[in-house]
């Protein structure tokens, strides 16, 4: 069966669909209706009664307790195949009659090429911010002599970004959930692009300060709202696959940002890299623009009160004129200013909390070891050049990409297969997911893999080892470490139904602060402690964690889930 766009757009104001889950026995109905002409590709319904292999009925309690694969499954087809176009003139956003890809009614529906290009965009996007953070690595040495600074204030451009970088996504995120995605993405990444372009015109450091703090604060939108999108379109048995996959852009970021960035250095100049960023920012703007549709479900409308007909003129008070204006005036001020440090208080729920605490661990430990990558192949026995350098933090960038490829999918199996065991099913027939599922033997598996990692990299660092051997610890840094970050942020976005990108904006803000104080400690501590004792202590408090973590959510995490539902729904 064919589906016209044209037709589509004409006739999806007579279309209505419910923003819920509709029940298979309608949208299997509504395809086989559609495709009363005979045609070869229709969908069969789903049967009303199921039978046995004798051909006698299966009474409708035993049926509820049987997998039904072929049902589900065509069913999910037909829901996939019913879509609801929002008229060009009635979509939302900025601009938003220029997108090619429509907005639809309910986004769950679009077809898969279309949710996965929504996904590389947003996942390009993502990479911005995280690359501003890392491309200054190679060029400090140079900036400190251009701009007349010490290179602990020169260092500042790197450490105040990633505060930004923590802090922003607080109000980005609470703006996206009432302003839309899509008005986030376009105004951040306008002003990412001024204030890329205005760091790399800096004429003293103070400037360059300012401009990188604000610039990195616009293209952090995305480490919060992504993860909203995504939540978005993908339904939960998909939704680890497509995250892995979303993580890449906030992962790749870091790791290929110093190839750029001696590349660039060395060829021109240390604001070369600011204009590549201001470039970069441009593209992802362009790309939102024409290719990003609004996919925040639409809130069920207020009722509109129509005023009492009067043929007098009420006359107001001055003092209550007064009053009400400053109630709205209150109410604005609340709604930009403290709204969003409210997200802050989620961490009063132990799955969330617990779930933060171990991202922010695994992410601090990221930024020291590119600390220690840096500070060790610069100096003996390796003397290597910046680029060489930016190269071998490719290992790590290979372990992301293919955890990435593969980790996502593995998850979402083993979440098939947890509700599958506990015979965990919907009175539609479908399976019922629960967020601790994804915290199984992948869960141990990595919680072991990246802080051994760290040691293992430490320690050849300390000895000067061949390159080889630390660039490999690397690759099983990424890996496992990749692991951690998909089901952590997967992992929030269901613990927290309808407020997904609050619970990432407020991973960001943990997970940030602490890579932001392990690149600002970290070379300290090498100098104090040897990288090899360092990687050790960091290793040894991520295994401990990891593991205490996994143990907790595993054995509580439904109590807790029941509580926190009762505190935010009263239900």
């Amino acid at each position: 069966m064919t589906i016209d766009p044209e037709k589509i757009d004409e006739k999806s104001e007579d279309v209505g669909f419910d923003r819920g889950r509709s029940d298979d026995k309608e949208a299997t109905a509504s395809i086989a209706s559609s495709n009363g002409d005979g045609d070869d590709n229709s969908i069969d319904p789903v049967p009303e009664r199921i039978l046995t292999m004798n051909g006698l009925p299966v009474d409708e309690e035993a049926a509820a307790t049987i997998p039904t694969e072929r049902a589900r499954s065509q069913a999910s087809s037909a829901r996939s195949r019913v879509l609801s176009v929002v008229p060009r003139l009635k979509r939302r956003g900025f601009l938003a009659q220029l997108t090619l890809v429509p907005e639809v009614e309910r986004p769950y529906d679009y077809p898969d090429k279309v949710k996965w290009t929504i996904t590389a965009f947003i996942a390009l996007a993502a990479c911005a911010a995280p690359m501003g953070s890392s491309i200054f690595f190679p060029a400090l040495p140079e900036m400190t002599k251009n701009l007349g600074a010490s290179p602990t204030v020169v260092n500042l451009t790197i450490a105040l970004y990633m505060l930004a970088m923590s802090i922003f996504p607080l109000w980005w995120s609470s703006f996206s959930e009432t302003l839309g995605r899509r008005n986030i993405y376009l105004s951040s990444f306008f002003l990412n692009v001024l204030f890329s372009l205005l760091s790399g015109l800096g004429v003293n450091i103070a400037m360059l300060i300012v401009f990188r703090l604000l610039s990195g604060g616009a293209a952090a939108s995305v480490q919060a709202v992504g993860a909203g999108t995504i939540a978005d379109i993908w339904e939960p048995r998909q939704r680890g696959r497509a995250m892995g996959y979303f993580y890449l852009g906030p992962l790749m970021g870091p790791l290929l940002a110093p190839i750029i960035g001696g590349a660039l250095t060395e060829g021109f100049n240390w604001r070369s890299t600011e204009y590549f960023l201001t470039a970069y920012g441009a593209v992802v703007f362009i790309l939102v623009l024409f290719c990003v549709p609004e996919t925040l479900p639409k809130r069920p409308s207020a009722p509109v009160v129509q005023p009492l007909q009067s043929d007098d003129l009420v006359r107001v008070p001055t003092t209550r004129s007064v009053q009400i204006y400053t109630k709205k005036a209150a109410s604005w001020l609340k709604r930009c200013f403290v709204d969003p440090l409210e997200i802050i208080l989620y961490l009063r729920f132990p799955a969330v909390a617990i779930t933060v605490y171990y991202a922010a661990i695994t992410f601090g430990s990221l930024y020291v070891l590119n600390i220690s990558i840096q500070s060790s192949f610069s100096k003996d026995p390796y003397n290597y050049s910046a680029i060489i350098i930016g190269l071998l933090y490719l290992p790590g960038s290979l372990g992301y990409f293919a955890t990435s490829m593969l980790g996502g999918r593995w998850i979402d199996r083993i979440m098939v297969r947890a509700a599958e065991k506990a015979q965990r099913y919907d009175e539609h027939g479908r399976l019922v997911y629960l967020p601790e599922d994804r915290m199984r033997e992948n869960a141990w598996i990595a919680a072991t893999l990246f802080p051994g990692a760290l040691i293992w990299s430490g320690w050849t660092l300390r000895y000067g080892v061949h390159w080889a051997a630390p660039a490999v610890s690397n690759f099983f840094f990424g890996v496992g470490s990749m692991l951690v970050f998909g089901a952590t942020t997967t992992m929030l976005t269901e613990f927290m139904p309808g407020r997904s990108s609050s619970g990432v904006a407020l991973n960001n803000f943990v997970r940030n602060i602490l890579s932001c104080t392990g690149s600002v400690v970290g070379q300290p501590l090498i100098d104090v402690m040897g990288v090899g004792w360092l990687m050790t202590l960091v290793g040894l408090v991520s295994w401990i964690s990891g593991n205490l973590c996994i143990y907790f959510l595993r054995k509580n995490s439904q109590k807790w889930r029941t509580q926190m539902d009762k505190a935010l729904n009263g239900k």
